[in-house]
């Protein structure tokens, strides 16, 4: 229904990499990068400023992403108002969500709904991946998103948005102004880690396996519970963290802390929603789909 080169622009600018906006659209790299110039040959600007391998959005870049914003906002709502349409739900929705989804993706998606569908009483479970998991199994909750990589066959999984994990440091860290780091100089940076159970740190453990690297490898400083606690702790340290980029942009757009990239290495992952097999339900049925359709800005 949408121009895709506005789409192609949009994912480009979230990512702010063309390869990586490549692979979420399934189209090649050339392919990006001609949508993206005609585009700016369209309004006669540069939508980016290159700088090797790195690329931010430029005046004229950010005004237009505030359009795409609004423009996919307003497709995502019509599409789910008249699917919903003539449609009453009301009851009860509990709700189990690991702490980064907890705490950074849901709170504006759950005020939205709320304005929508405001019969229906949501209750939220915040706990790690490992302690949702079990909370669905004793029927605590009708639902859970998760952040963890293994798959349990006694759940269903369905996709629900895109995450990555990067490496962040304090802006006056001693590295802020490296572009990238080595492996080798990762295994020596001391970091602070996730507590065991967290699906974040099963993730990094994943994406570390390829390289030999085990979590006990690293050179961790200290385990905290919350991401928060983390962040706190390294605008006061000359640590390191791999956190959800969800979870920081707040404080990148302060200027607190900044991304550090490591050599070949790439934590992509998706946030899920894990439901028990079986007839499916009403309610989270309408809250999964709301959530798919909802844009996150």
């Amino acid at each position: 229904m949408f121009d895709f080169r506005l789409k192609v622009f949009h994912t480009v600018a979230k990512r702010l990499n063309f390869t990586k906006a490549a692979d979420e659209l399934c189209i090649t790299q050339p392919a990006v990068s001609k949508h993206i110039q005609e585009i700016e040959n369209y309004f006669q600007l540069k939508l980016f400023d290159r700088n090797g391998t790195k690329i931010k959005l430029t005046v004229g870049g950010e005004i237009l992403l505030q359009y795409t914003n609004q423009i996919f906002t307003l497709y995502s709502n019509l599409e789910f108002e008249l699917n919903t349409l003539n449609e009453r739900h009301n009851g009860k929705l509990r709700i189990g969500a690991s702490t980064t989804i907890a705490q950074y993706v849901l709170p504006p998606l759950l005020a939205d709904f709320h304005k929508k569908f405001a019969d229906i009483t949501v209750t939220l479970m915040i706990n790690n991946t490992e302690q949702i998991e079990q909370a669905l199994q004793n029927k605590d909750i009708d639902f859970g998103i998760i952040e963890g990589q293994s798959k349990n066959t006694s759940f269903k999984y369905t996709e629900f948005i895109k995450d990555e994990i990067v490496l962040v440091a304090n802006i006056h860290h001693p590295s802020a102004k490296k572009e990238m780091i080595q492996l080798d100089e990762l295994l020596k940076t001391p970091l602070l880690i996730r507590e065991p159970g967290s699906g974040t740190l099963e993730v990094i453990a994943h994406a570390l396996k390829p390289y030999d690297i085990k979590i006990s490898q690293l050179n961790t400083e200290m385990q905290l519970g919350s991401t928060e606690s983390i962040k706190s702790y390294l605008l006061h340290s000359d640590c390191m963290a791999f956190l959800s980029i969800h979870s920081i942009l707040k404080e990148l757009k302060n200027k607190e802390v900044t991304i550090i990239d490591v050599n070949g290495l790439t934590i992509d992952r998706i946030f899920h929603f894990i439901q028990s097999h079986g007839e499916a339900e009403a309610l989270p049925e309408l809250f999964m789909k709301f959530a798919r359709h909802y844009n996150f800005k």
